[in-house]
């Protein structure tokens, strides 16, 4: 299932990825600590992702629960780029990463097990 997020949305959903299930009210709170949010701006965009589908409503007290997983966001947002900026090679995007960071002994020997074990 491929659901676009936000920015904003994904705020939201990162508090559930951390938190777990959450009232609406413990998120915006959350958020209005480490963004500046209001509470209407909050609403707003559990609201959002609540229609597409990226959160769930439960009661009493409105609490939000995660129906989408961080992995799968990561993939599907990983696979968007991959096809957008690197016309759909995952070479490419490895290579652009490698060039721009030096990378210790250690983390290229982790990598290269990545690869072995087929990730």
């Amino acid at each position: 299932m491929h659901i676009k997020l936000f920015d904003s949305e994904l705020k939201v959903m990162s508090v559930l990825w951390e938190k777990g299930d959450s009232t609406a009210k413990q998120i915006s709170d959350i958020l209005n600590k480490e963004t500046g949010w209001n509470v209407n701006t909050t609403y707003t965009v559990i609201k959002k992702c609540i229609a597409k589908g990226a959160i769930e409503r439960r009661e009493p007290n409105f609490v939000c629960h995660a129906l989408l997983s961080r992995e799968q966001v990561q993939a599907t947002e990983t696979d968007e780029l991959i096809d957008k900026i690197y016309g759909g090679s995952a070479e490419m995007l490895f290579a652009s990463l490698l060039s721009r960071k030096k990378l210790s002994d250690r983390q290229i020997e982790d990598l290269k097990q990545l690869v072995r074990e087929g990730r």
